[in-house]
């Protein structure tokens, strides 16, 4: 009974962490790693409803001059427990921000697994935490990575306006326009790689709606769940090792999802414990995502595999939960700018398509520039373009010289020689549609 009554009582302080007054321990000076400039001050601490977090700043900053970064990261990282290393790592990772001369802080999110408007209050949270220790920055940026491309832009929504605590927003490999467009195409994976594999479940376990990710109380672990995925595919082994079966059933899943082959595992994970996280924990057992009516197409045989596939419905109070969390309504009056590798194998360039059709319906897609770069990677895209994202933001918030794709590969390749990693952005190119990547709904 105790064990319950602490844990609702952290639920309920965590669910009015935004609302009631809480007491953070002040910041306390660490040892800074070691890809940040070697006199910056670096800090860590706890914010009170139990996020962990980093700051760093360089060397002779002031806030009267001075400009923070504020770091929302990307995931859910794990499905447990916050963890103080994750905002370590991430200081490590884009340590480039501290390099150019601006203050950073991020923040582990009080918990693991999914919650973009939870952590937009982390990361708020954070910010204010800043402030009183440090002082007012002259300019604030909101920036959001992958995940956490979602959890900036609902947070320029929640804590922008009129007051506005920040001056501009970056979302860089963003997962965006909400977790049902975002997930869609992972319910997608599950049915499909079912109706190949037939072993996740086994037909000796429990059946359960492959929408729940797993059932409560599964000891499935990420290894069994990776030798499953290998038995069936092969994904592991070089492509000459894999059996005809193997390789047939591996492209059959990839074409029809349209997904990489380097990312199947990380997906099948995603839609397996982040799904049991998302829907068990979060949205109280109800599916948000529907594939009734999913015309699926790149098998051998597209008739047989739409007789074949399981096929959910949505529960529309989910749907509402989830959008509720997730779905940016558009209503940013910042500048933003975005950027997107072109091959991202994690969250696709199309989700770009679905933000700015937010934005433009909102009325603010004049305050929306997107730009994209000729990489294949999620996690972090070039230094050099990172700083340019930066600095052409800061330059239309003090200037109001609204900047093109073009001009910030002009200044990117103006830091090529301070910052490894070279410029790859695209000025022409435009995404499509979303409903050209992920199989469309009726």
């Amino acid at each position: 009974m105790r064990s319950f009554i602490t844990f609702l009582f952290a639920a309920l302080l965590a669910a009015c962490a935004t609302h009631s007054p809480v007491t953070a321990p002040a910041p306390l000076a660490a040892s800074c790693p070691k890809p940040v400039p070697a006199d910056a001050h670096c800090y860590t601490g706890e914010d009170g409803v139990g996020s962990s977090y980093w700051i760093a700043i360089p060397a002779g900053w002031k806030p009267e001059s001075g400009v923070l970064v504020m770091h929302a990261h990307g995931g859910p990282a794990g499905t447990g427990p916050s963890s103080p290393k994750r905002s370590l790592d991430d200081l490590e990772r884009w340590a480039v921000t501290v390099q150019a001369g601006y203050a950073w802080a991020g923040s582990t999110y009080r918990r693991g697994g999914y919650g973009v408007t939870m952590a937009a209050e982390d990361t708020e949270r954070l910010r204010k935490i800043f402030v009183r220790q440090f002082g007012k920055p002259r300019r604030t940026i909101l920036h959001g990575q992958s995940y956490g491309g979602g959890v900036a832009s609902k947070g320029a929504e929640l804590f922008g306006g009129k007051n506005s605590a920040y001056d501009g927003v970056l979302l860089t490999s963003g997962v965006l326009g909400g977790g049902v467009n975002a997930y869609d195409f992972r319910l997608d994976l599950r049915v499909v790689y079912q109706y190949v594999c037939r072993n996740h479940p086994k037909p000796d376990e429990p059946q359960y709606p492959l929408w729940m990710g797993l059932p409560s109380g599964s000891t499935l672990t990420h290894a069994e769940l990776k030798a499953r995925i290998d038995e069936c595919t092969g994904v592991s082994k070089p492509a000459a090792q894999r059996s005809p079966q193997q390789a047939a059933n591996l492209a059959t899943i990839l074409n029809v999802v349209r997904i990489p082959e380097k990312t199947l595992v990380a997906h099948m994970n995603w839609a397996t414990w982040l799904f049991q996280d998302l829907t068990q924990l979060r949205l109280g057992g109800r599916n948000p995502f529907s594939n009734v009516g999913a015309m699926y197409t790149g098998s051998s045989d597209d008739k047989a595999l739409n007789r074949g596939v399981l096929r959910y419905a949505a529960d529309a109070v989910a749907v509402q939960e989830l959008a509720k969390d997730s779905l940016p309504d558009g209503h940013v009056t910042m500048p933003t700018l975005t950027m997107h590798a072109i091959d991202d194998p994690t969250a696709f360039v199309e989700l770009e398509s679905a933000y700015k059709e937010i934005r433009e319906h909102a009325g603010t897609g004049n305050l929306l520039v997107q730009t994209f770069a000729a990489e294949s990677v999620h996690s972090f895209l070039s230094a050099p373009e990172y700083v340019a994202l930066f600095a052409s933001l800061l330059d239309w918030i003090d200037h109001g010289t609204k900047p093109s794709p073009q001009s910030v590969l002009q200044l990117c390749e103006r830091y090529e020689s301070h910052y490894a990693g070279g410029c790859h952005i695209r000025p022409d190119y435009v995404p499509r549609p979303l409903s050209t990547r992920v199989t469309p709904r009726p």
